[in-house]
């Protein structure tokens, strides 16, 4: 069965495709490496032996999109991660995320319909919650207001599906609301990769003890938390990654009951951002220089997941702690090749 992934040399991207071609799947990646690197390729190559074919494809472009399904006209699965993802950029720059985030959506679902294409898994998020009354969430959870323009265009991307899905019962679609993918490999051969200056916590904690960044810093200290600090629900990346390809043979099985479902994939259980802290400098025995500072734009106090439902359903559990993360992510860290640290956009 051959699947085509959308933003594949990403992180989650690029940690599916291992997972896709080590369960038998056959895998063609498109991505435009504006927010990514090609080189990951290289990673995925030296870790499976599978040489992926590659087009540098801005999703954007619907004629350009159209000529990679004419030239696979048997992908009978999709697995749609492009899209940017920084909440605080999406905060300043709101009009790039739903440009970008939901035209590239619309023109792979449009291919979709003129292709004939069976299985669609879309890469959703926890933000799509919002500050929820209650934790841990639910599928049935309600979205509230999103805290961010990017959390925003999950929501209508999942409506965009929903409704696609309702006049195309011959595809079938699963969105994956995941929450805080973290880790690497445990190769070290591919991990968190962007050129641009890390947002995310996990790679902010890797360049701080790395010498990277001189020092972190703490967004808010006065949340409604055991320690004053957010709270994330921190998935280990390959545990994330098997979630996707799981999702497929799911759908690829017909056991679902819907032709769109959606399931969350975290760990059920909340970390502070201090306790993710000294779970690293546990495992490492480095200290972290970092700063408590105030609140940040777009962020929600506390979310973490229920995911007794992707358990039961697609016979998925998450296995990677959050130590696991912490050491796999180091290990990346000091390894990381030198195609990891440029942008192969161009």
């Amino acid at each position: 069965m051959k699947i085509l992934v959308t933003g594949g040399c990403g992180f989650i991207g690029s940690h599916t495709i291992v997972d896709l071609l080590e369960n038998g799947f056959e895998v063609v990646n498109i991505d435009n490496n504006v927010r990514s690197n090609a080189g990951a390729l290289e990673g995925i190559e030296a870790i499976t032996g599978v040489k992926v074919p590659h087009y540098q494809t801005d999703l954007c472009d619907l004629a350009a999109t159209r000529k990679v399904f004419a030239e696979h006209p048997d992908i009978e699965g999709i697995v749609h991660f492009a899209a940017y993802k920084a909440v605080g950029e999406s905060v300043e720059k709101p009009v790039l995320y739903y440009q970008n985030n939901l035209n590239s959506l619309a023109n792979v679902l449009t291919c979709v319909e003129e292709f004939g294409v069976k299985h669609f898994i879309f890469s959703s998020s926890c933000s799509v919650y919002g500050n929820a009354d209650e934790l841990p969430v639910t599928e049935a959870t309600p979205m509230k207001e999103a805290e961010s323009p990017y959390a925003h265009t999950k929501q209508i991307g999942e409506g965009m599906i929903q409704h696609f899905a309702k006049v195309h019962p011959e595809t079938s679609f699963v969105a994956l609301r995941y929450f805080n993918p973290a880790g690497a490999h445990p190769s070290a051969l591919i991990g968190e990769a962007s050129f641009d200056k890390p947002t995310n916590l996990v790679p902010v904690i890797t360049d701080t003890a790395s010498g990277v960044r001189e020092k972190m810093v703490v967004f808010g200290t006065d949340y409604n938390t055991r320690d004053g600090s957010c709270i994330r629900d921190y998935i280990y990346i390959m545990d994330l990654a098997n979630a996707h390809t799981k999702s497929i043979q799911y759908l690829q099985s017909g056991k679902n009951k819907a032709n769109y479902e959606v399931f969350n994939v975290g760990i059920g259980e909340g970390v502070t951002v201090l306790e993710a802290i000294r779970a690293f400098e546990k495992v490492t025995g480095i200290s972290l220089n970092y700063e408590l500072v105030d609140r940040r734009p777009g962020d929600v106090e506390a979310i973490y997941s229920n995911y007794k439902y992707a358990a039961e359903a697609l016979n998925w559990t998450p296995k990677g702690s959050i130590e696991d993360i912490m050491q796999t992510a180091w290990q990346w860290q000091q390894k990381r090749p030198e195609w990891s640290f440029r942008s192969s956009a161009g």
